[in-house]
């Protein structure tokens, strides 16, 4: 069966249904997956969670409340390099890790405003697929793919890759929540997401790690950090600076700086197992097996720092954050990017 509402899906077939996947654009990623939690069905959603905060927030407790099965979109996270770099981070290999670099490549952003109005093609539901987005005239420059680039559909590049590129200091350093973030870039368009930024987040020390401050880039050229200790690897997009040396990796490769220490390295004992798949971990988990690797207790806090640097980007600069509260202080433009209103009709508390 087919729908161009899910709203008339769950109506029609709640009986029948026991996951759910959602891959829809990012503004419209909260409300089915509350509905489909809410009646206790199993929930795959592609990353980023949610279009912002406090949506992410309330799904991960919602998981966690009616102990559902979920799993984000971060696929990545099953590929074996990952798996050794969280190894060698956790073993102490470059010692106690101060700061991480991660980066996405690349100025996609900032698509030009549509002057002409557009006939909504037959096949599409325009209603439902603005879903609590303000009302707008249809336009290809938003559907079927540039939506990623409008703040009201997307969340830029930013979350576009910050949760597949994050995920690898995150799980290696075992963060969470941040209590301070920064951002700068580009001057900030109401409409539409910038070409490149920079945000940091800094996390207070943790069992025994010390603090780390977090930094993402999304930049044409890298960031500095690389040419500043002349730094190289194809595919890299993490760099962890630590008391004892460097580590910089990408999704499939990895090296230790300086070189020359680390030639005969023995690296340390394997103890993360691989993947049956990041699907079937899911399936798994559905039908009564352990909770899948990406589950919403891990990859919530992830979206939040991801979706918080767009805060501060907005915001104009940072902020101190309650994580506990979703409270941003010391900047009084932030908290509106928080939780953002909603079309008449499409609220959900």
């Amino acid at each position: 069966a087919k729908f161009s509402d899910y709203r008339v899906m769950f109506d029609k077939m709640e009986k029948d249904i026991d996951a759910v996947v959602v891959s829809t654009p990012d503004h419209t990623h909260f409300n089915p997956s509350m509905i489909a939690m809410s009646l206790g069905k199993h929930l795959y959603c592609e990353k980023p969670m949610a279009h912002n905060v406090w949506q992410v927030r309330k799904m991960t407790e919602l998981a966690a409340k009616n102990n559902l099965a979920t799993q984000l979109g971060v696929q990545r996270h099953t590929i074996g390099n990952v798996h050794r770099v969280v190894e060698l981070i956790r073993a102490g290999v470059i010692g106690k890790v101060t700061e991480v670099h991660s980066w996405v490549g690349g100025s996609r952003g900032m698509p030009s405003i549509p002057k002409d109005k557009q006939k909504v093609p037959a096949h599409l539901n325009w209603d439902a697929w603005l879903g609590p987005a303000p009302e707008r005239d249809y336009n290809k420059a938003y559907c079927p793919y540039n939506w990623r680039f409008w703040w009201d559909f997307g969340t830029g590049e930013t979350g576009n890759w910050g949760c597949h590129t994050l995920d690898i200091p995150f799980w290696a350093l075992e963060l969470d929540y941040p209590t301070r973030v920064e951002a700068s870039g580009p001057k900030v368009h109401p409409q539409t997401t910038p070409k490149s930024m920079i945000t940091s987040f800094k996390y207070p020390a943790k069992g025994d790690r010390g603090n780390v401050t977090l930094h993402w880039h999304h930049t044409s050229s890298g960031p500095q950090i690389l040419k500043n200790r002349n730094l190289s690897l194809n595919g890299a997009n993490n760099v962890f600076v630590g008391t004892e040396g460097i580590l910089i990796c990408g999704f499939g490769n990895r090296k230790l700086y300086p070189e020359e220490k680390f030639t005969s390295l023995n690296e340390p004992e394997r103890w993360i197992p691989d993947s049956p798949g990041f699907h079937r971990e899911w399936i798994t988990a559905c039908k009564g097996g352990k909770a899948a690797t990406c589950n919403f207790d891990y990859t919530g806090p992830l979206t939040e720092t991801v979706l918080l640097g767009n805060v501060a980007y907005r915001a104009g600069g940072g902020f101190e954050w309650d994580s506990q509260n979703l409270k941003a202080t010391g900047n009084n433009t932030a908290q509106q990017y928080i939780r953002e209103a909603v079309r008449k009709g499409w609220e959900i508390s």
